[in-house]
């Protein structure tokens, strides 16, 4: 007797990967980019002149740079609150520098290297230490940009050679800038490192359960410091691009970024306690901060008026996933 028996396929998820991401928060976040600029279109006739949209990429490159390397950070459990600060004292550096003589390569290579050095010196404390990250980074937040201050006081440094400009003001093609090529640079870099590799697992892993990946054997501390390291060097890539384009210095420069570049990775899904985010979120979420932004400075609205948006933001997101539990909770009882 033949056997007509047929295998049955069962799935090992209940939804397939096209409807999870037409689900998923980053769906959500680029339909309210869509909305934005939309609406941005129609409130003011200079939004879609392309080299206005270009001078937009402006409003978040240097802080979605840091921005990705602190998504990592985030994901693992720390949080580093020092970034505008590294910023501040790296560009300070590279000022100094140039009253001595320093070429472009020599400032650069002073700005990576300050970054790694505060990036370095913020992971020594949490993982050799054990000290809590929020409280380590709000010391050196304070430490950085008041070792600024005392070097420069009221002072700016001018003077940096024209081929320094490059950086925050040189164009590829067209409207394209560099910083917009470095932002898609870092962000495939991150994307990869994250969701594709050994190393992203782990501090996928860390954020869910430290002591459960300690035990698995994963080198928390390492990773940790590694984390901290790509944070500091974030920060002097853009203290570069920021130094660059403004071209000056002065100790109150990036005054506040610390706060955007969280706003950024929350708002891109990262959850702020840990263990999940995505790479894709954190891109989208610096397009929506650059178009919103930019919309309110084409209209005028006062800098106080974003940064009380921005903290409206940052509160929003956060108690967004926890009032939606809440509601849950109340429907199913």
């Amino acid at each position: 007797m033949t056997d007509t028996a047929q295998t049955r396929h069962i799935p090992d998820r209940l939804h397939s990967r096209a409807a999870r991401i037409f689900k998923s928060w980053e769906a959500l976040l680029l339909a309210v980019a869509v909305a934005i600029f939309i609406v941005n279109s129609f409130t003011s006739p200079y939004f879609l002149s392309a080299w206005n949209l270009s001078d937009a990429t402006f409003n978040f490159t240097e802080k979605a740079m840091i921005a990705f390397a602190m998504a990592l950070l985030i994901i693992a459990g720390e949080i580093d609150l020092s970034v505008a600060s590294i910023i501040a004292l790296a560009s300070t550096a590279m000022g100094l520098a140039v009253q001595y003589g320093a070429g472009t390569s020599e400032l650069v290579v002073i700005g990576l290297s300050v970054g790694l050095l505060c990036g370095a010196f913020n992971g020594v404390f949490v993982t050799i230490l054990g000290l809590p990250s929020i409280v380590v980074t709000i010391g050196t937040m304070s430490l950085f940009r008041g070792i600024s201050y005392i070097i420069l006081g009221d002072e700016a440094f001018r003077g940096y050679p024209p081929s320094f400009a490059w950086f925050g003001q040189g164009y590829i093609y067209w409207v394209f800038t560099i910083e917009m090529l470095l932002f898609v640079i870092i962000a495939v870099i991150y994307a990869v490192l994250l969701h594709k590799t050994n190393f992203g697992r782990a501090v996928y892993a860390i954020g869910n359960n430290p002591t459960g990946a300690l035990f698995s054997g994963i080198r928390v501390a390492r990773v940790k410091f590694i984390l901290f390291l790509l944070t500091g060097l974030m920060s002097g890539v853009a203290a570069i691009c920021l130094t660059s384009r403004l071209g000056s210095t002065r100790p109150s420069i990036a005054t506040g970024m610390e706060l955007e570049v969280v706003t950024m990775v929350v708002l891109g899904g990262v959850n702020i306690l840990g263990g999940s985010g995505t790479i894709p979120g954190v891109v989208i979420a610096a397009f929506v901060m650059g178009l919103v932004t930019f919309g309110l400075g084409l209209l005028n609205v006062p800098g106080i008026v974003m940064s009380i948006f921005i903290g409206l933001l940052l509160i929003g997101v956060i108690a967004l996933p926890r009032l939606w539990t809440l509601l849950a909770q109340r429907t199913t009882r």
